[in-house]
Order: C-alpha cells, then structure tokens, then sequence
C-alpha cells in the first residue's frame, strides 16, 4: 500500500473518525475550517488511477496535516469489492459501475475522463489504425503487421487481466468482450507498457495519463489521444475515473473531507496535470 506523506497528529484537536466506506452525502461535507480533522483515508482500486489518486493524495495531505492518505493498486474489480466489504473507504474504477453494483448499495461518483491510448513500440513504422482495424487486431483477424502498413511480423496481443478497468473499457468500445486473443493479460497498467516498450511486435493499451516515451501511442481514426480530443470526445478510446462508496453508509469525516476536495474544482489543475479531463 502506498502512502503520500507523513501523518502529524493534532492532540488537542483530535477527531475519532469511523472505519467504514460511505455514501457521498452533502450532509457530511461541511466541515469547518477552523477545525482540523485528524485521520486516515483508505482507498483500493485501479491502478490506471495511480497517477491521479498520487496527486490528488499529496495535495490533499498538505493541505490537511492530521490527515494520512493512503492507496492500494489492486485493480477495479478488486477496488469495487473492497470498498462493498468495508476494507476501504473509496473504491476507485476506471469503468463505469454496472447496474448489478449499483444495486448491490454502492455509488459511483466520475471523478474524471481518461483517454485509453493504443500503444506499440516505438520501432513500429505503424501510426494509426481505425478502430475497426483494432478490433480485427484484438479478435485475431489480423495477426501481421503488414496488413495494417507495417513491417511483415507476427503482431503480439497485449491484455490486461479480466477485472481490470481498462480492459473493461477497451473491449467495450471495441466491441471485442470476450473476443480478444492475448498473448499476455497483466496485472498493471505498468506492465503492460513495460512489455509493449520491450517488444517490437507487440500492440497494447494503456491509460493516457500513465503513458511514457518509452512507446508511441498511435492514433485512432486520424485522432490523436489528448486532453483535448477526449474532452471535445473526437478520441473515442475514452472511460470514466470513478470514486465509489457505500450508498447508505457515511464516509468517515476525514474520507469525506477528501472527497469533497477531490470532486471540487479547485483540483482541476492537478486533475490536467495527471493527463486527465475533470469531470466537475
């Protein structure tokens, strides 16, 4: 589990804070400025987010010093589960909940939208496919690279793990659920770019705030993932970033501190500092 910064514990103002995940109830968000809230937020979820939570997590503590922050990168599916079984305060998904979730008693809340850019070693002579083409890529339609305007070598299909945000999203918009023939499935948005960097057949897709110059994102119909093209909605390789909580439950003062600061606007800065679009 990662922390972002270092708890300092204000005795005489201490406040008890509750255990368990919550709702996003306004009636819970008021709190004064003239008292400090001590405490730890939890939160468990996708790891596309990390780059995100980081900085919405260390802003958050130096602005709240009795207050530790804290981040698991488990996974959507596991952040989800987590957040339902009260082993965290917020989940966090990089899919949107399905209405099964929903009724279940949890609430999603988009914190922001993020571009899924298709990415291949930067070897690759291959800029841009349609979106077709990448379906046909993934469903093993198209297995050379010569089909697509590339050199003639086998391409190599690289996943992430079923449960995973991403894969949820890119398999959505593709139209390729249950259809795609991976060689690799990963377990993190970071492997997977470490083994596309590493691999000149390869072909993956990776969260757009994540992404290095270690590969080339190609564009997707002529439309290069961006700020920009996923805000306008013009790159539609796109998904939410989504906090999650208990639908019935209050979050604890310190949880419901942070999600006030994190859905507010104050934070569109650091929000397109991480490469992503606000949704507040």
């Amino acid at each position: 589990m990662k922390r972002f910064g270092i708890l300092t514990i204000a005795a005489a103002l201490a406040v008890t804070t509750l255990a368990g995940c919550g709702s996003n109830s306004s009636s819970n968000s008021n709190t004064s400025s003239n008292t400090e809230v001590t405490g730890t937020v939890s939160t468990d979820g996708s790891t596309s987010m990390e780059k995100v939570i980081g900085s919405l997590g260390e802003a958050f503590e130096a602005e709240n010093s009795g207050i530790t922050f804290t981040y698991n990168p488990t996974g959507s599916g596991s952040g989800i589960t987590a957040v339902s079984e009260g082993r965290c305060d917020i989940g966090l998904s990089s899919r949107a909940l399905t209405d099964e979730e929903k009724e279940s008693g949890l609430t999603e809340t988009i914190l922001a939208l993020d571009g899924i850019a298709i990415i291949v070693n930067p070897e690759n002579p291959v800029n841009d496919l349609s979106l077709e083409q990448i379906a046909q890529i993934y469903t093993g339609e198209i297995t050379n690279w010569s089909e697509v305007g590339g050199s003639d070598s086998e391409i190599v299909l690289i996943g992430r793990e079923a449960g995973s945000g991403t894969r949820d999203g890119f398999e959505s918009i593709t139209g390729t659920e249950d259809l795609c023939q991976y060689r690799q499935e990963l377990t993190s948005t970071g492997d997977v770019i470490t083994t596309v960097a590493n691999n000149p057949g390869a072909i993956g897709y990776a969260s757009l705030a994540s992404i290095s110059d270690t590969v080339k994102a190609i564009t997707v119909d002529g439309v290069a993932p961006s700020e920009e093209t996923v805000k306008d909605g013009s790159y539609v390789v796109q998904r939410p970033f989504v906090l999650v909580t208990k639908t019935d439950t209050p979050l604890s003062e310190a949880a419901q501190l942070f999600f006030d600061y994190a859905t507010s606007a104050d934070v569109e800065d650091i929000l397109t500092g991480a490469g992503v679009v606000s949704a507040n």
